[in-house]
């Protein structure tokens, strides 16, 4: 792929001629060849720009795994507009603020995205597109969008958010030069062509979902959306469709485990399977490996503002030469040839265990709003470092906030160094969810604690003090404000917090007063 002077759609649209009638989406009951595909595309980006007026800058996407979402994060893009992708069972009030601080001026929702659409639109206008029998938006007549592309790399193709430890989300703004250079390095590593048919296992507001849709048209493959079930039985799917590149996050692994649903040699399609989001551990991968005896393993790290992924590990294919690590989990890697990574102690030297830092061209050029982009960039030279907040700049390494060690030659993941965790995939400030709880009136201090579930991975926890407080109005405030996958499993009343010889709250005794340890 030539990545000079290219954006998301003209990589697309290229596609689209020398490859009309390959197919290219299969979502819903639905399969499209790339012309019909395109087809689809610019008629809906007739419809964005009759209900703007004109062309919009940037729309919010509230929907799920339906054609609608597919075809419209095209349009937007075919527009040179930026696509804000909004999640279907977020609280209202959550997309209000999303919309406002991105500067959304066009909703578009499906069947799934019509309820929290409806609430948060307020002044402005949403396409509905329902993809019902009685009503095929995708058949209703409409005019192609004719007019010349008018996109540059410069511009931004996505905005997403991510959880912010003061309450507020952090905007992540991804442009198209941080995008292609990346696409054109999946494509060729996972050796992606005309032919191949890819996973597409995560929602539209989770940046792996981009490396899916896009390293799928910009190479010709075909693009198979799971529905949310899938994931349960991904045997039925990957077989069904003759998958033959993965991607998912490895909880995936351990559900379908515990269901029983993973079974030796039962994926024969699979030639790539990659993993990003969590921790991979060697007993997940094992796992997988033997349902996949002809899929290779690689596992990949990467912060949104990195743009999807930035490490990747491969794993051998003798079993027997697999790495032993400290934590039992299956290295990151190595940082992706056209970047650059450095381990920094906390005494600002480079070593070979730290903070990970990497620049290039992935890296974002900073938050929507620029007082967050304070503490997380960094100069480094020679052995010194500098907080520097101006951007952009190739000498502002991104401060990723993950503990890594070299073991073996090859980038281990330790955890965070702050209090940061990720829940299938989603990074979680706790301090965002005690926010939220600190609005109750009768509450007094709330801790949220992120534990290992029983099941595996991570659960989390809200511990507080009160006169007097039902458990379930705590419960229906965050329900109110914050999207599902933040919502505690338990809420423990405890009478006091423990603090430690410095005055702070003594988090790992207060959870073993309540057993979570």
């Amino acid at each position: 792929m030539n990545v000079d002077n290219l954006t998301l759609f003209q990589g697309f649209a290229d596609v689209v001629r020398r490859h009309p009638d390959s197919l290219a989406l299969r979502v819903a009951g639905h399969q499209l060849t790339y012309a019909e595909l395109l087809d689809h595309v610019e008629r809906l980006a007739t419809r964005l720009v009759e209900l703007h007026g004109q062309p919009p800058r940037t729309v919010g996407l509230c929907a799920s795994r339906s054609l609608a979402a597919y075809v419209g994060y095209l349009a937007t893009l075919r527009l040179a507009a930026t696509v804000v992708p909004l999640g279907v069972d977020v609280p209202a009030e959550r997309i209000r603020r999303t919309c406002a601080h991105a500067g959304v001026d066009a909703l578009l929702a499906d069947d799934a995205g019509r309820r929290v659409a409806d609430e948060a639109a307020g002044t402005i206008k949403v396409l509905y597109l329902p993809d019902t029998p009685e009503h095929h938006w995708y058949d209703v007549p409409t005019q192609r969008w004719t007019e010349p592309y008018v996109g540059d790399p410069e511009d931004v193709a996505y905005i997403l958010f991510t959880s912010g430890s003061t309450g507020t989300p952090k905007g992540v703004p991804v442009r198209h030069r941080n995008l292609i250079p990346y696409m054109a390095h999946c494509i060729e590593t996972y050796q992606v062509q005309p032919g191949a048919s890819l996973s597409q296992t995560f929602e539209l507001t989770f940046d792996p979902s981009v490396f899916d849709m896009f390293v799928t048209w910009l190479s010709g493959a075909l693009l198979v959306v799971a529905a949310p079930n899938d994931l349960l039985a991904p045997i039925r799917y990957v077989n069904d469709n003759q998958i033959t590149h993965w991607f998912s996050v490895p909880s995936v692994i351990s559900l379908a485990g515990r269901l029983r649903s993973l079974r030796p040699g039962s994926m024969p399609s699979l030639r790539w399977s990659l993993f990003a989001g969590e921790q991979l551990t060697l007993t997940q991968a094992r796992a997988w490996a033997d349902a996949t005896p002809g899929s290779t393993l690689a596992n990949l790290y990467g912060p949104t503002e990195l743009t999807v992924t930035c490490t990747r590990y491969q794993l051998p294919a003798d079993p027997a030469r697999w790495p032993r690590t400290s934590n039992d989990t299956v290295p990151i890697g190595r940082v992706h040839p056209h970047l650059e990574g450095v381990l920094l102690a906390p005494d600002g030297t480079a070593g070979n265990e730290g903070e990970l830092c990497i620049r290039g061209s992935q890296r974002f050029d900073g938050y929507l709003d620029p007082a967050q982009n304070h503490g997380r960039f960094v100069d480094h030279t020679d052995g010194r470092t500098t907080q520097v907040d101006r951007l952009p700049g190739p000498q502002n390494w991104y401060r990723t906030g993950d503990r890594v060690r070299q073991e073996d030659g090859e980038l281990v993941h330790l955890g965070r160094i702050d209090d940061q965790v990720k829940i299938h995939g989603y990074r979680i400030e706790p301090g965002e969810i005690e926010s939220v709880l600190r609005r109750h009136p009768s509450l007094h201090e709330v801790v949220v604690l992120a534990v290992p579930a029983r099941a595996g991975g991570v659960e989390l926890h809200a511990l507080y003090t009160c006169d007097s407080l039902a458990e379930t109005a705590l419960a229906g405030l965050v329900a109110e404000h914050l999207p599902p996958y933040m919502a505690p499993t338990q809420y423990h009343h405890v009478e006091f917090f423990p603090v430690n010889a410095n005055g702070k709250v003594d988090r790992r005794r207060l959870a073993a007063d309540v057993g979570l340890v």
